[in-house]
């Protein structure tokens, strides 16, 4: 998604919610405690964020959206990220490989994903991280690749918050959303590469063990409440969190009028 499409998917939205959603994609984000590669590709990488005290601090692994193409880094979370480690967790904001890098296709993202979350267990030593309160996190795209990943049960996870997350990729297929970025994803549609859904669609992955908060605007136009919705409905393990009048980009701008929902949601450990 470009830069110009994903400010501009906001327009249908209130001004306020606007002015919030564009600030939030362009405004430069704190300084992460730490820039660390965890593999040996450019975009194997991920911004360590620390609360105060000595630990052992709580830990959230955090995937940004984007749609899955380079036009976003992990800078635009950086903002939410801040938040939570002031609010008392250690965040660990991960890169990976998107569409329009080098190599990349959804088996290179997917690998990733894996090795930015289980380089989480190096941190732990190295930042007094408690690994028996880890939890996934992601926005967007990066909600489809945290549900994804809790599914894989390669990480301990006590809980996973997929926010406004593109959690049902035969659906985002049909409605083209981001110009068909998700045929782009998977190299072809759901008729033409089957096992590629059911694979990486998070809704056929279905039941998922690990609990999942399921956080989604209500007027969101860029990834429609009906998938989070749908989701919540078919597992047996999820919370649906609507956010009444809440848009898209809402959900990662700490000053936006649900954010102590969302901080709620990612940091109650009481799964």
């Amino acid at each position: 998604m470009t830069r110009r499409a994903f400010v501009a998917a906001a327009s249908a939205v209130p001004l306020v919610a606007q002015t919030v959603a564009q600030d939030i994609l362009t405004l430069a984000p704190p300084k992460a405690d730490a820039r660390i590669p965890y593999g040996k590709a450019a975009q194997q990488f991920g911004d360590i964020r620390l609360p105060k005290g000595a630990g052992p601090h709580p830990t959230v692994i955090f995937i940004h959206g984007g749609f899955w193409r380079n036009a976003y880094s992990l800078d635009h979370a950086g903002h939410m990220c801040a938040a939570l480690a002031r609010a008392g967790a250690a965040v660990w904001n991960i890169e990976y490989r998107r569409l329009g890098d080098p190599g990349s296709n959804w088996a290179s993202m997917a690998d990733d994903v894996v090795r930015g979350a289980e380089y989480v267990v190096t941190l732990a030593n190295r930042y007094n991280l408690d690994l028996k309160r880890v939890v996934a996190a992601g926005h967007s795209a990066g909600g489809q690749l945290a549900l994804w990943l809790a599914a894989q049960l390669v990480v301990d996870l006590r809980g996973v918050v997929p926010l406004a997350a593109v959690s049902d990729l035969r659906r985002a297929y049909a409605l083209q959303l981001d110009s068909g970025v998700v045929g782009e994803l998977l190299g072809g549609s759901p008729d033409r590469v089957p096992q590629r859904y059911a694979a990486a669609s998070p809704i056929e992955l279905l039941p998922i063990p690990v609990p999942q908060r399921v956080v989604h605007g209500t007027v969101d136009n860029v990834v429609p409440f009906d998938l989070s919705q749908r989701f919540a409905k078919a597992s047996k393990n999820a919370k649906l969190i609507p956010l009444q009048g809440a848009g898209h980009f809402e959900l990662i701008d700490p000053r936006a009028k649900g954010w102590p929902v969302i901080q709620k949601s990612i940091l109650d450990w009481q799964f």
